[in-house]
C-alpha cells in the first residue's frame, strides 16, 4: 500500500514563498551563528539545526540521518516533534532520536516503522505512529522499540494528528473534524466537525486546536469547541508559551499569516508581529525561557519583550522557513519548502 505523507495535504494557498532581502555585515552577529553550522562539511546537512544558548549560535545536526529523508523540501512537517526526552524525528523506515545533551553522533535508530509514516508523543514514555490513508495505530510500549496495535476500535481515514491530555483523555484529528475517547480508545464519539484539525495543545484545562476555520477551543475537556480566532483563513500553528498560548492564522484579508498570544486561556488574543516582515509563509512560535522565536521565510527572529520587537538570528537557508521545537531549553529548527 502507498502511503501518502501528510505534506502533499499540506495547505495549497500557502504555495509559494514571500522571499524578503536582507543584508548582513560580515562582522554582524548573524554571520557569527552562520559559522556554527559548518556547512562544508560531508554527509547528510541542512535537515536539523539545534541552538542551546538563547538561538545565538546555530548547529547542525543533520550527520547521522539518511539523506533521502531530505525529499525534495525536508523532513515534513507531521513527523517529528520534541518533548522532554529531545527531539524523534521519522526517515525513512526508521524513527531517529536526538537528546537535548547530545553530541556527535547526534541521533539514535529508536524504532523501525513499517507502514506507518507520521509520529506523535504518546504520553511522557511513548509514541504513536499511524499513516493518514488507513487511520491505523500503533504505539511504543514504555519508550521501547517494541510496537502494539493502539485504537483498533477507530473508525477513521484520512487522519492529521492525536492526541493524549494529561487526563487521558485521547483525541484524533482528522479532514472531517475530531474524534474523542475517555475509555483508552474503547469507544470513540465525534466532538467536532466542519473540516481538518491538525494540531492540539493543553495548559491549565484549556485545549486549543488549529483548525480549517483557524484556532478552536475547549474548556470542557474537549465536548464542546468554540471558534477564537477566524480571519478567513485556515489556524497554521498554536503553541503553549510561559503563561498563555501563542497562534498564527492566516488572514484572507491581508493575505498574510497573522501571530498572536493570548495570557488568559484563548479568550483574548494581542498581534505580536507588527515588527516582523509581513509573510505568508511564517510557520512557528515558539518560547524558551523568557525569549519568544519565530520561525520567518527571512530567518530565526527572537523577542525579548512578548513580540513588541524582534530581532533576526539566524536568516534562512536554501529558501526554506525554519519550523521550530523545542526540548527545554534547546530549540531544534528544521527548513522547510513554503514553511508548510
Amino acid at each position: 500500500m502507498k502511503i501518502y505523507s501528510l505534506a502533499f495535504f499540506c495547505l495549497f494557498q500557502f504555495s509559494f514563498v514571500c522571499q524578503e532581502a536582507l543584508k548582513v555585515t560580515t562582522s554582524s552577529p548573524i554571520t557569527e551563528s552562520l559559522q556554527k553550522l559548518d556547512i562544508n562539511r560531508p554527509g547528510a546537512m541542512n535537515i536539523v539545526f539545534k541552538s542551546t544558548d538563547g538561538g545565538q549560535t546555530w548547529q547542525d545536526i543533520s550527520e547521522g540521518l539518511p539523506e533521502a529523508g531530505q525529499e525534495e523540501d525536508g523532513i515534513y512537517r507531521d513527523v517529528f516533534f520534541a518533548d522532554e526526552r529531545g527531539l524523534f524525528l521519522s526517515a525513512g523506515d526508521w524513527i531517529y532520536h536526538n537528546k537535548p545533551n547530545s553530541k556527535a553522533p547526534f541521533w539514535s535508530k529508536e524504532i523501525s516503522l513499517d507502514e506507518h509514516r507520521s509520529i506523535a508523543p504518546a504520553g511522557k514514555t511513548g509514541i504513536f505512529a499511524y499513516n493518514y490513508n488507513e487511520g491505523q495505530f500503533v504505539r511504543s510500549i514504555n519508550g521501547t522499540s517494541v510496537w502494539t496495535s493502539a485504537y483498533t476500535n477507530l473508525q477513521a481515514k484520512e487522519v492529521r494528528t492525536v492526541f493524549e491530555t494529561a487526563g487521558g483523555t485521547v483525541f484524533v484529528g482528522t479532514n472531517n473534524g475530531i474524534l474523542k475517547s475517555t475509555n483508552g480508545g474503547k469507544s470513540w464519539k465525534p466532538v467536532h466537525g466542519g473540516g481538518w484539525v491538525m494540531k492540539f495543545v493543553e495548559s491549565n484545562g484549556v485545549l486549543m486546536a488549529t483548525s480549517a476555520k483557524g484556532i478552536i477551543r475547549s474548556t470542557d475537556d474537549g465536548e464542546n469547541w468554540e471558534l477564537v480566532i477566524s480571519e478567513g483563513g485556515v489556524g497554521i500553528a498554536i503553541e503553549n508559551v510561559k503563561g498563555g498560548f501563542a497562534a498564527i492564522t492566516f488572514n484572507t484579508v491581508s493575505e498574510t499569516r497573522r501571530v498572536r498570544t493570548s495570557y488568559d486561556g484563548g479568550k483574548s488574543w494581542n498581534p505580536i508581529d507588527a515588527g516582523l516582515p509581513p509573510s505568508l509563509s511564517i510557520a512557528s512560535i515558539v518560547q524558551v525561557d523568557e525569549y519568544l522565536f519565530c520561525g520567518h521565510p527571512t530567518g530565526i527572529f527572537r523577542s525579548s519583550d512578548k513580540g513588541k520587537t524582534w530581532k533576526l538570528l539566524l536568516p534562512s537557508i536554501e529558501n526554506k522557513v525554519f519550523n521550530l521545537r523545542v526540548s527545554g531549553n534547546v530549540i531544534y529548527a528544521i527548513p522547510r519548502a513554503g514553511g508548510c
